[in-house]
C-alpha cells in the first residue's frame, strides 16, 4: 500500500472538505454544533471548505494523504506561526458557508471560536487546526504520515506545534508524536471539552 502526502491546491478543496466532513461526523464538538445527524456531514464539509479555501490553502497549510490510486483519503489543515487566526477579510469570505453550516447556531459557533482564540498560545508555533481520515482507512498510517510531514519540518526549523483534541481517545495518539496535554478547555459552556496539546520542537 502506497501512502503519498502532498500539498493541497485550491482545486482539491471540494474533496478535502468532503473527506473531512465524513471524518468529523462523530466528533463531539461537531455533533454539539450541528445537531442534525442527516445533514451533519455535508454541513461540516461546508465549514471545512470555507476554512481551507479562504485561510489554510493560501497559507500553504493544507496537506492531503492519498492512497495508491491517488485518491484523497485524509487531510490536515495547518496554520504557520503568527497566522493561526483568520483576519477579518478571510472571515468575511467564509461567512456564507458558515451560515449554511451552522444555521441558527452560528452565534454559538462564533462564541466557541472566541473562547478558543482567547486560550490560544501566543508563542510562535505551527497550529494543527484539523486532521482527519476516512473511517475505512483508519489505522493504516495515513494520519501518521500527515502528522510526520509537518512535524518533521517543525523540528527542522525549531518551531513548536499546537492542537486541540476533541476526543479523549485521541490524546494518547498525539502523545506518541510528542504532544503534551496542557489542560482542559471548556469552549462549549458545559458541553464537550477540548484538550489543548503542545509539542516543543525536537
Amino acid at each position: 500500500m502506497g501512502i503519498t502526502v502532498r500539498p493541497a491546491q485550491l482545486s482539491d478543496v471540494p474533496e478535502v472538505a468532503r473527506v473531512l466532513g465524513i471524518a468529523f461526523c462523530d466528533d463531539p464538538i461537531v455533533e454539539w454544533l450541528i445537531r442534525d445527524d442527516a445533514t451533519r456531514g455535508r454541513r461540516a464539509a461546508a465549514l471545512f471548505a470555507a476554512q481551507a479555501r479562504h485561510h489554510f490553502v493560501p497559507l500553504g497549510g493544507v496537506e492531503v494523504a492519498c492512497n495508491a490510486a491517488g485518491s484523497i483519503v485524509g487531510a490536515a489543515l495547518w496554520a504557520p506561526p503568527g497566522r493561526w487566526h483568520a483576519d477579518d477579510a478571510d472571515s468575511l469570505r467564509q461567512l456564507p458557508q458558515l451560515v449554511w453550516a451552522f444555521r441558527h447556531r452560528l452565534i454559538v459557533a462564533a462564541r466557541l471560536a472566541d473562547r478558543m482564540m482567547t486560550a490560544h498560545p501566543r508563542e510562535p508555533h505551527w497550529y494543527l487546526a484539523v486532521i482527519g481520515t476516512l473511517p475505512g482507512v483508519r489505522g493504516q498510517g495515513y494520519g501518521q504520515a500527515l502528522l510526520r510531514s509537518r512535524l518533521d519540518r517543525c523540528d527542522a526549523y525549531g518551531v513548536p506545534a499546537y492542537l486541540e483534541s476533541s476526543k479523549p481517545a485521541n490524546v494518547p495518539y498525539y502523545e506518541r508524536f510528542g504532544f503534551d496535554v496542557t489542560g482542559t478547555l471548556d469552549v462549549t459552556g458545559g458541553g464537550p471539552p477540548l484538550w489543548p496539546m503542545w509539542r516543543p520542537s525536537r
